[in-house]
């Protein structure tokens, strides 16, 4: 595969310094990594609304790809708790097909957003969004989980969340002792095995207890009301063929917007286990070439009947914590899910769909991040307005929605916040010199500003936001000079609308009769005014690079008056 420009995989740097040492870690690393996912792979397949083994393949063929192309050392590819209620939905309205079509543009998208390089952008989402939609996911999860956790008897969960919360209540009296135990007792065997043992999964102790403890209460004490997943699914172990959806030009628009929610998503969630991953192994991850990598995984992961995948927190920090340093270690992870699928996967059908939802609550749990949460409830208003929205939107819309409408209300408070920065004072009488920056070098006196001359300030960038306020502090001045100055050296940068209202503001002046002047303008700024036809409108010798000559300029106006 012919490599992108200034894309290099972490495997392809980090094999020229390999040893047996650093090898034998990898294996034992990727072991672990790949027992610890079969578990959550079983459970995030079916939760999505597929069978046990597309989790598996995803995991298989994610975790490959991942490993082989990726930007970072350590990072864990799969399918992860955060697509559930994604995955979910696109079943329900657009079919498997659809999902998979849906998947494949998510990885399209994906290598397009590495490839222009828009790694650090997608870093800088606001993190209230990706607390507000990740812990909306956490207990939107939490809710799919209470029928398998209780053996609620139910012909059909509804989709909306109010909706289940009040046919759960309608129907807790159908509850399931013995299946509510084996919920129960599987969540407190996960929550509990890491005081024991922090390197076996107590997700996988979890589900071997709890698949012997079924077995027997089934054949000793004939109890047959626990659902196991052979009940529900039928299980093979055979490799898939390899299969491309038939895409349409109709099912690509109708695909676009949850495709990049998944997309969207996919990045954030990758990058966000790669930074974490860099600070624990003091390393520094290529993120444009790990979204490269995650898009080949979803590119690929259809193909074969995979649903979406992304970097995974939990199984990256267990492969660091195991000893993981190279990317050899995920390709084992891939390969130990491979054997485990080939051969022991029929064995899957007798596992407790009671236990897969305590490993799903518990995901949940670590999920919902409510410490980040509460901390984040004391920020400013515009930080918890933003952290509410998208929570709520999460739990009672979608995703889809809630990421749109988050970052739209993001953008535009920040824009408020930048606006609310953006000040006009006016310099009335002198300049003193210890407290301004771009007075000629040597002129220590204050600076008189002559009569007939005013002087105003912007301070803070002069975009769209902000434009308006130079127009309210003038309409305050009812003196009508000769010359106005406006200092510009606090200006980084200009947008069409501040240029739009500088050009309006020297229109009206010259018409009134009052020469415009600008003093201190950075590079940047005087070029964007020169572009626009600024610089014939004002004159080139009434833009000043500091005050003196601004000041100098505004005299030789005032003397010719």
């Amino acid at each position: 595969m012919t490599k992108a420009p200034g894309l290099r995989p972490k495997l392809w740097t980090t094999v020229k310094n390999y040893d047996r040492k650093t090898l034998a870690a990898d294996i034992m690393a990727g072991i672990i990594v790949g027992i610890v996912a079969l578990p959550l792979a079983i459970a995030f397949g079916i939760a999505s609304g597929v069978t046990p083994e597309k989790g598996i393949i995803t995991a298989i063929v994610a975790g490959l790809i991942v490993s082989v192309f990726g930007g970072s050392k350590v990072q864990i590819g799969g399918p992860t708790g955060a697509f559930i209620i994604i995955i979910y939905g696109i079943i329900r309205q657009y079919g498997i097909e659809g999902l998979a079509i849906a998947t494949f543009m998510a990885g399209a998208f994906l290598v397009l957003f590495g490839l222009l390089r828009l790694g650090t952008i997608i870093k800088y989402i606001p993190y209230p969004i990706v607390v507000g939609f990740t812990s909306g996911i956490a207990v939107t999860i939490f809710t799919t989980q209470i029928k398998d956790l209780l053996g609620l008897s139910l012909e059909r969960v509804p989709a909306d969340f109010i909706e289940k919360w009040a046919v759960y209540a309608q129907h807790i009296g159908t509850a399931d002792p013995w299946t509510t135990a084996i919920g129960v007792v599987s969540v407190a065997v996960i929550a509990v095995m890491p005081r024991f043992s922090k390197k076996i999964p107590g997700s996988l102790v979890a589900i071997i207890v709890m698949t012997v403890a079924a077995l027997l209460l089934k054949s000793l004490a004939g109890v047959t009301t626990i659902e196991t997943i052979g009940d529900r699914f039928s299980i093979t172990g055979g490799l898939p063929e390899a299969h491309v959806p038939p895409i349409t030009w109709d099912t690509v628009k109708r695909l676009v917007s949850p495709a990049l929610t998944i997309a969207i998503l996919g990045a954030i969630e990758s990058l966000l286990s790669a930074t974490v991953a860099d600070g624990v192994i003091g390393d520094h991850h290529d993120s444009n070439t790990e979204l490269v990598a995650q898009g080949m995984a979803n590119l690929v992961s259809p193909i074969f009947g995979g649903i979406p995948a992304t970097g995974a927190i939990a199984r990256t920090m267990t492969n660091i914590n195991n000893g993981g340093r190279t990317p050899v270690a995920g390709i084992v992870h891939a390969l130990v899910l491979l054997l485990i699928f080939m051969f022991l996967m029929p064995l899957a059908q007798y596992i407790p769909m009671a236990c897969l939802a305590g490993v799903l609550v518990v995901v949940s749990y670590g999920m919902s991040g409510w410490r980040s949460f509460l901390a984040l409830m004391r920020n400013p208003k515009s930080d918890v307005t933003v952290l509410l929205i998208t929570f709520f939107l999460t739990i009672v819309f979608d995703l889809t929605v809630a990421i749109e409408v988050g970052l739209i209300i993001a953008c535009l408070l920040f824009m408020r916040r930048m606006a609310e920065t953006t000040d006009v004072k006016v310099i009335s009488d002198e300049i003193d010199p210890n407290e301004e920056l771009d007075i000629k070098a040597g002129n220590l006196e204050h600076l008189t500003i002559p009569r007939g001359v005013e002087v105003y300030e912007i301070n803070g960038p002069y975009f769209f936001g902000a434009g308006n306020r130079f127009e309210e502090v003038m309409a305050t001045l009812g003196d009508r000079p000769k010359v106005r100055i406006i200092r510009m050296r606090k200006v980084p940068f200009v947008d069409s609308t501040g240029i739009h209202n500088l050009t309006n503001l020297c229109a009206m002046s010259q018409k009134e009769g009052i020469q415009i002047v600008l003093s201190g303008v950075n590079p940047g700024v005087h070029k964007a005014l020169a572009r626009a036809g600024f610089n014939e409108l004002v004159g080139e010798r009434n833009i000043c690079s500091h005050i003196n000559l601004a000041l100098e300029r505004a005299g030789e106006i005032t003397a010719q008056a």
